[in-house]
């Protein structure tokens, strides 16, 4: 998957700007609050609907402009050229994917595929379960066909099972929602299970790249109840009258999670910062190897800010790494990192350099 333009209008400092990106690595500079984060940003909301800096109405929109729009052209499967737009006012949104408009956002995310390590990404680590569904969640809407139908009717029948719940009805009223819940929350518990099967080689193989000094590494799935126990038809039952008492579901996939566990680091012993950011990474990366087995083809890979991530060791081996594969690389620096100078001259297939929220392109290279 090459991204081959992006353009932005009123988001952030941006009023508007265009960018066309090479096959290969490009590098964005800027002093910090430049911009160069906010053309992740722009690739980011179309891959996620979201940006990785909060809620579009968190500031997003440029001051005084009542809507940010963002444009995507690709090329995937080699040949095949596509198109995504979003006009975003924080409340309202329009969207369109190859000149049709899109009823939800979950079109363009599954339509358009961007991998992203950056300063928060150490909270999949240190953060609420809900980052780390949320992470599979997206994997399994590119990869599964019917993950999507399936996870979406899950979603409607717990909230529909969530509002009766607070009328505290009689249990027999929870029947059907709980009849719909059991079904599609076993297919989406398989298909999570089966995608952690897949990814737990990449997974290892990263580990022990990054971080080798943490031994051996286990991955631990708690898919919402206690699924060796029983079936969730039957948990959903057993867990009725704290429900009706709570007001809320307490069991099913929305409540899964799951962590890589290291043997150095025993029980619930927390990694350190940086460890954290290295197993996000990790995380990451498999991610994005896993997506080329089911897909194919490599997602954009965004990389923000790496050089104050990670030391310059580990920076060498992320992008010694990714530069030995097809992948497209947009990585944002406020210069160009010093490890540069120890990688091929010609990595850097373009370069741009971000001056309040204008855009200027400059030759390809390291210095």
């Amino acid at each position: 998957m090459q991204l081959d333009r992006l353009g932005l209008t009123d988001l952030r400092a941006f009023r508007s700007a265009e960018l066309t990106f090479a096959p290969g690595f490009n590098l964005i500079t800027g002093a910090n609050g430049a911009g160069k984060t906010s053309v992740l940003e722009a690739v980011h909301l179309i891959a996620y609907a979201r940006s990785f800096r909060g809620r579009v109405r968190d500031g997003l929109v440029r001051h005084e402009a009542d809507a940010l729009e963002v444009f995507l052209s690709w090329t995937q499967r080699e040949s095949e050229t596509r198109r995504a737009g979003l006009r975003h006012s924080g409340t309202e949104w329009s969207g369109r994917l190859d000149r049709q408009p899109v009823s939800t956002l979950t079109e363009l995310c599954s339509a358009f595929a961007a991998v992203c390590f950056e300063p928060g990404s150490h909270l999949l680590v240190s953060g609420a379960a809900e980052e780390r569904r949320r992470f599979l969640d997206w994997s399994l809407f590119h990869v599964e066909p019917d993950y999507l139908d399936g996870w979406r009717r899950y979603a409607r029948a717990l909230k529909q099972r969530n509002r009766l719940l607070k009328s505290r009805p009689e249990p027999r009223a929870l029947d059907p929602w709980d009849r719909e819940l059991a079904v599609t929350g076993e297919m989406i518990t398989r298909q999570r299970q089966l995608y952690l099967d897949t990814l737990r080689p990449y997974l290892d193989a990263l580990a022990r790249d990054f971080l080798p000094e943490l031994g051996v590494a286990e991955l631990e799935f708690r898919p919402g109840w206690r699924r060796e126990q029983m079936p969730l038809s039957d948990a959903l039952v057993m867990a009725r009258e704290g429900d009706v008492a709570q007001g809320f579901g307490s069991v099913g996939p929305h409540r899964a999670d799951w962590r890589l566990r290291f043997e150095r680091l025993p029980g619930r012993a927390a990694p350190s910062r940086g460890q954290e950011k290295l197993i996000a990474l990790v995380y990451v990366l498999a991610q994005a190897e896993a997506f080329v087995e089911e897909q194919g083809e490599w997602p954009v890979v965004l990389l923000d800010d790496l050089a104050s991530e990670l030391d310059v060791d580990h920076q060498a081996r992320v992008l010694t790494r990714v530069s030995a594969t097809p992948a497209q690389v947009l990585l944002t620096a406020t210069e160009p990192p010093p490890v540069l100078a120890t990688m091929p001259s010609d990595l850097i297939r373009a370069r741009f350099h971000v001056e309040q929220g204008q855009v200027l392109v400059r030759d390809p290279g390291p210095g």
